[in-house]
């Protein structure tokens, strides 16, 4: 794999192949910060293509001062956010459950990864009525691996805010999690 900088330099030099391969390493990223915020699936892959669009017009202007992966990750999720204010449409779903699904399933007992898969869809459900920032976060730190740093680059947030979110988000979640399974053994 090439390292970034020399990736960069050779897509300012026009060479269509290293933009490609950009494309390449980073379209996952890329789909997970647009698809925690976008429910259409057609806007979705619309917002990508333009994401990466903006990457390359602005690419002069990256300076190094984060990871590409950062700096591209921001230019997602701000497309992302202005796609919504744009439209006025309502926060949709994660768009990789799959991903987290598999991030926590383990396949080592089926009968075990059928019980997990329950619980997993559960926590996917719940995750999805988590406020918009309080989603973000949570899943840019858990399925992301992301630090606080590269969150606040990507969000617009101070390190403190990220944190609290992160801190709530968990909060929430452990509560709606609790009343779930309060519910489902009184049935």
């Amino acid at each position: 794999m090439i390292d970034d900088k020399a990736l960069v330099s050779r897509i300012l030099r026009g060479e269509m192949q290293a933009f490609r391969q950009l494309i390449k390493q980073h379209e996952r990223l890329v789909a997970h910060m647009v698809g925690r915020l976008v429910d259409q699936e057609e806007d979705r892959e619309e917002l990508c293509q333009d994401a990466f669009l903006k990457v390359y017009e602005k690419l002069a202007e990256f300076n190094f001062q984060s990871k590409l992966s950062t700096w591209i990750a921001t230019i997602a999720y701000r497309h992302a956010i202005n796609h919504l204010r744009k439209r006025k449409i309502n926060v949709g779903p994660i768009a990789e459950e799959d991903s987290f699904t598999t991030h926590f399933l383990s396949e080592d007992n089926p009968e075990k990864s059928l019980e997990d898969q329950d619980e997993n869809d559960m926590v996917i459900n719940l995750i999805k009525k988590l406020p918009v920032h309080f989603r973000t976060v949570l899943t840019l730190y858990h399925l992301d691996g992301m630090s606080y740093t590269e969150m606040g680059e990507i969000t617009g947030m101070p390190e403190g805010t990220v944190k609290n979110y992160l801190f709530r988000a968990r909060n929430l979640l452990k509560e709606q999690v609790k009343k779930y399974l309060g519910k489902e053994e009184v049935i």
